[in-house]
């Protein structure tokens, strides 16, 4: 992981020094050249201290969710015009290294501009740009009764860092215009403390599915990511959050498994703790979760870290049909188009976006509902997940 990051760090710093060409070339102003590297420099210096400060409290937080936005309007521009910049350069090799163009220093200026307002875009309305996303997944061995049963699948709410009530009642109104069957929530309700859903109960409440609601907890809800004045505090806190659970009318499933019934035949839901790889902390239990669910059952899970299907789930005793998981956000930034899409997550998670296959088993990684850290969504927008379930296929590993 930390190659990666390096990787994207040294991305950042060749669009950086790119850009820095265009500027030189379209000015000689010594301040304006001063002030583009200070800028810089103090973004960077800012992130990097309050990372380290990261438990200090939210006010912290909040100051690094900032400078994480500023970083990504000052860097992405440059990033995704230097392309620009690099194909001329290529050019000026051929022909013996003349001045650089004015006129493509501008292209590349303009190619900034445009891409800086995309991302304003993101963090004003792009958090509340809601996306259903259906699929249709089709298994040899479910039950007839299930034959078209959907399911609404949300992740990832983030309630601390929500602001516009407008805003969060037009995505929950289009989760429930779905009228799916079954509604599952697989984890991340806060940031970090209960208290942060108060105001967001009733309308929470107010999602519907004829045959329930059912959640798991993500890594965020333990309360991991800020100092607590006792322990005692900090799992007074998780009890709180598991009782909102329960008033807005979700089953939360803490490594359990329950049976949904439909005209005399079952399928097992399967709900465990938080289970990720890469320093995140490992409550699920797959195994204890599945200990009452015959081998023969279809079985549906929830587990809020992607990681724990390659890790665990796929290769379990048990064969697990369908897992649905969150955790990624797209890392909130990224390109979907025409069936292309790229985010950097996706050098830190194998299964990041979408429905995913392997042996025989199905993954669906939902983008998440609400926002994180960046305070906004670029490119990857929040989503409400509809899927279908269809008897038929081969059932054969992808």
């Amino acid at each position: 992981m930390a190659k990666r990051l390096s990787l994207i760090l040294l991305l950042f710093f060749v669009g950086d020094m790119y850009f820095y060409q265009a500027v030189t070339t379209l000015t000689q102003n010594p301040m304006l050249q001063l002030s583009y590297w200070f800028l810089d420099i103090l973004l960077i210096a800012g992130l990097i201290s309050t990372i380290f400060m990261f438990r200090a409290g939210m006010q912290v937080q909040r100051l690094l969710s900032l400078l994480m936005t500023a970083i990504l309007l000052i860097f992405i521009p440059k990033l995704f015009s230097s392309p620009i910049l690099l194909v001329e350069d290529i050019v000026r090799i051929f022909r013996g290294f003349p001045p650089r163009s004015i006129y493509i220093s501008e292209i590349a200026l303009a190619m900034a501009g445009l891409i800086f307002l995309i991302i304003i875009f993101g963090v004003t309305r792009g958090k509340h740009f809601y996306k259903i996303r259906k699929e249709t997944i089709y298994f040899p061995d479910l039950p007839e009764a299930f034959d078209g049963f959907t399911i609404t699948q949300l992740s990832d709410v983030h309630s601390g860092s929500f602001s516009d009530a407008k805003g969060v009642q037009k995505g929950l109104d289009l989760a429930n215009a779905q009228n799916s069957d079954l509604l599952l929530f697989t984890g991340d309700l806060v940031n970090n403390m209960a208290s942060e859903m108060d105001q967001w109960i009733p309308m929470f409440t107010e999602l519907k599915a004829s045959y329930g609601k059912y959640s798991v907890l993500g890594n965020h809800d333990y309360g991991d990511y800020i100092r607590w004045d006792s322990n005692a505090a900090k799992a007074a806190n998780l009890e709180r959050l598991k009782e909102i659970h329960a008033e807005t009318g979700f089953k939360l499933l803490l490594n359990e498994a329950v049976e949904i019934s439909k005209q005399g035949e079952r399928l097992a839901l399967i709900g465990v703790e938080n289970w990720g790889k890469g320093g995140f902390h490992q409550y699920g239990d797959l195994k204890k979760a599945t200990a009452t669910v015959p081998d023969n059952s279809f079985k549906i899970l929830m587990s809020h870290d992607p990681s724990h299907w390659d890790e665990v789930t796929v290769d379990h005793e048990q064969h697990v049909h369908l897992t649905l998981a969150g955790h990624t956000h797209g890392m909130q930034f990224g390109i979907e188009l025409f069936g292309f899409k790229w985010s950097p997550i996706k050098y830190f998670y194998k299964q990041w976006a979408g429905l995913y296959k392997q042996k025989g088993k199905y993954l669906y990684v939902n983008r998440g509902f609400g926002f994180h850290g960046l305070k906004g969504r670029i490119g990857i927008w929040p989503e409400i997940a509809v899927l279908t379930l269809k008897r038929g296929g081969s059932g054969q590993p992808a």
